[in-house]
């Protein structure tokens, strides 16, 4: 299973971006982004599970919105009203339904500066 990851990039405080991130095979209990900032542990930034419940970082409540499409084994992380502290290198992150198995993806460079 590989994950690949796009979408990262420049952008203005209060622009938006969107994450895509794409399995080569694989059936997921859940799917999620997961951010480092320099000097900082990787964090959660939002879940999304099979059932379609998700789960959101405090910071990303109102601002972002995961989203899953089975059939294509993608998620999207759409992020609007970015700020500075967004800033940070984003990871999707897969876990297998059978195996427990979990996938990271290559990460994606996002950077939120005027």
């Amino acid at each position: 299973v590989q994950l690949q990851a796009s979408g990262g990039g420049l952008v203005q405080p209060g622009g938006s971006l969107q994450l895509l991130c794409a399995a080569s095979s694989g059936i997921f209990v859940s799917m999620g982004w997961y951010r480092q900032a320099p000097g900082e542990q990787r964090e959660l930034v939002a879940n999304i599970e099979s059932d379609g419940s998700t789960d959101y970082a405090d910071s990303a409540k109102g601002r972002f919105s995961i989203s899953r499409d089975y059939a294509k084994r993608t998620v999207t992380l759409q992020m609007n009203s970015l700020k500075s502290e967004d800033t940070a290198v984003y990871y999707c992150n897969a876990v297998a339904i059978v195996t427990r198995k979990t996938y990271w993806g290559q990460g994606t460079l996002v950077t939120v500066s005027s």
